[in-house]
């Protein structure tokens, strides 16, 4: 048998030992998916594809694909993987059948599902909605964000061949008449011609002072989307949005705010000794994206407000719930209230509820349970009142009335809780027991107080003491053992300090080892072509790195941290802003578009001379 055979056979049982002990191979459950990009330009080719995650399939039948003209397909390609987790083994194989299309005229295409036989069983993938845009215009337009409500940035770039028109940012409202405390939603849009790679993108919120802001939660793997604006195409992305809600009536403005992005441009040279060897390099060039201010026109809310008025504008309902209506005297009673809808729910104040006056109430407890959906604050508040009855009988709490301002009416609106009877017995052993055991008396009964006192004298007699206690031994031991204990206090507590700030002091010194050992592995990761784990692992050394360095916790890492701490030690200006823009760098280039090779390479020689830097820089 020759050697080559051995070896082939020793991998193959290998395999199959491996598969054996790690226990029983899983396969994912079936799925038949459809794929293709949201938004394409007419004229342009662009793929289809059907995944289905087995194997075993037959009698694959394509939609009917109307608006389109296919140039070829479907072209099947086949993948399998199998990955170990926890002892889990699981075996995923997928089948992809893939459509090269063009698109025949502009619009909206609907396309049908596909459906398959997979494991004998009859699928349908889902359907799909393209986009398809115009082509780019021959001329462009000068000032594509001038229109009311919107700003972008302009200004040329430095060697010129990035204008106003290849990258801007606007900032838009859905609405621009509402009235006070009606929501409306900001959106900072970024647009970057297809030709442009935006490595990374900062800014400040500007000085809202005439609005309350709630920020919108975005994903955090964002995603650039085609689209058409102006007459030409742009790889557009949502990058924040914000909720607001005016504070007071009159034309209020949203001032504009700038955005810093970071281009990242090929090294041209028509030398041809420079051509081969700087082929491949990159320059870092900034770009200032500034928006335009927007005029708001904020309506008073009209008259018509009652005593139940809390601040609430939008569309709302109430309910209540409460613990017990028959219970004892001095028994708690939990009365729950319930307001749910779309509009201002974080600043509608706490609702009045008469309760009858013989209970004791306390100051109730409020739970917000919102979020942002659709770019309006919507769920609920609750507000659990907490009451105790002190006297037996028969009482009322009456509706809790709520008036709100239905914005889509343009009017008042009151809506109530149902009332609630409530039967209060006495407590065990009577009434007046039953209040004792609480600490509470009741005017009723202060009259009888004075009688209820009975003195009760008993014999005894009187003796001399021949010893005082200032002269005796636990006199002294009561005076001397404190003083002991709290000098053992404060020595413990320096000794504690010291420790500290050696820990501190060992943590400085190592800094600089522990970044080193952080790149190396990030390098190895690069090599290896893992672009995610490269990145945390730069954060990760950045971070850490910054930490230690600085004496920062890792909670109170900030930027605003970073950046006072590094002047006190003596950094420059420079070296604050490099060491900052690389944060930035790390953070945005998870999501950024184009070749990772060369902005990995870029960012790990960034890092370590930074780090260098900052070891020879600070104190």
């Amino acid at each position: 048998m020759r050697i080559s055979d051995r070896i082939a056979r020793i991998s193959l049982w290998a395999v199959i030992l491996l598969i054996c002990g790690v226990g029983k191979v899983y396969a994912d459950e079936l799925s038949f998916t459809a794929q293709a990009p949201q938004a394409v330009v007419l004229g342009d080719r662009f793929n289809i594809s059907y995944v289905v995650n087995t194997r075993n399939v037959k009698d694959f039948r394509p939609p009917q694909m109307n608006g389109l003209s296919v140039l070829s397909g479907p072209n099947t390609s086949t993948s399998s993987s199998i990955t170990v987790v926890n002892g889990k083994t699981t075996q995923n194989t997928t089948i992809k059948f893939t459509f090269t299309v063009v698109a025949n005229e502009e619009g909206t295409i609907e396309i049908g599902p596909a459906s398959i036989t997979a494991e004998k069983e009859k699928m349908e993938s889902n359907g799909l909605t393209i986009k398809v845009l115009p082509p780019d215009q021959n001329t462009q337009s000068s000032n594509p964000g001038a229109g009311q409500g919107s700003g972008r940035s302009g200004g040329q770039s430095q060697n010129g061949t990035v204008s106003a028109d290849d990258l801007f940012m606007l900032a838009s409202v859905d609405r621009t008449n509402v009235y006070e405390q009606e929501a409306l939603l900001l959106t900072y849009k970024v647009y970057v011609a297809p030709s442009i790679e935006l490595t990374s993108l900062t800014t400040k919120m500007p000085d809202l002072k005439n609005f309350h802001v709630q920020e919108v939660e975005l994903p955090q793997q964002k995603e650039f989307q085609l689209e058409h604006y102006n007459g030409r195409n742009y790889r557009s992305l949502v990058w924040s949005q914000y909720v607001l809600f005016p504070q007071h009536s009159g034309e209020l403005e949203i001032p504009s705010n700038t955005f810093e992005g970071v281009i990242q441009q090929p090294v041209e040279s028509n030398d041809m000794f420079d051509f081969f060897f700087n082929a491949g390099r990159y320059v870092q060039m900034k770009k200032d994206l500034v928006t335009r201010s927007i005029k708001v026109n904020v309506k008073p809310l009209p008259q018509g407000k009652t005593q139940s008025f809390y601040g609430g504008v939008g569309d709302f309902s109430i309910s209540s719930t409460i613990s017990s209506t028959e219970v004892s005297a001095n028994d708690a009673i939990t009365l729950r209230v319930v307001l749910s809808g779309t509009g201002n729910l974080k600043l509608v104040k706490t609702p009045e509820v008469k309760f009858p006056q013989d209970f004791d109430i306390y100051d109730p407890k409020i739970e917000n349970k919102y979020n942002i959906r659709g770019g309006r604050q919507t769920g609920n508040k609750v507000f659990e009142y907490l009451v105790i009855p002190r006297h037996a009988g028969q009482f009322t709490i009456p509706p809790v009335e709520f008036q709100y301002f239905d914005t889509k009416t343009s009017e008042y609106r009151t809506i109530q809780t149902e009332s609630y009877d409530i039967s209060v017995a006495k407590g065990q052993g009577g009434e007046q027991s039953q209040v004792a055991a609480g600490s509470y008396v009741s005017k009723e009964e202060l009259k009888y107080v004075g009688q209820d006192v009975r003195f009760h004298a008993t014999p005894a007699k009187l003796q001399a003491q021949d010893d005082m206690l200032l002269d005796s031994l636990p006199f002294w031991l009561c005076i001397i053992v404190p003083v002991i204990i709290l000098a053992g206090l404060v020595l413990m507590r320096s000794k504690r300090a010291g420790d500290k700030a050696n820990q501190a002091g060992v943590r400085i010194k190592k800094a600089g080892s522990v970044a080193s050992k952080r790149l190396k592995k990030a390098g190895k990761l690069m090599k290896a072509g893992e672009k995610d784990q490269f990145y945390d692992e730069m954060m990760r050394a950045m971070n850490g790195y910054l930490g230690d360095r600085l004496s920062i916790p890792v909670s109170d890492l900030s930027k605003d941290n970073i950046r006072e701490t590094l002047k006190e030690r003596g950094a420059g200006e420079e070296l604050v802003s490099m060491i900052l823009r690389l944060m930035d760098d790390c953070e945005f280039a998870r999501f950024a578009p184009g070749d990772d090779t060369g902005r990995m390479d870029r960012l790990f020689e960034e890092a370590s001379e930074t780090i260098g830097r900052i070891e020879n820089s600070i104190k």
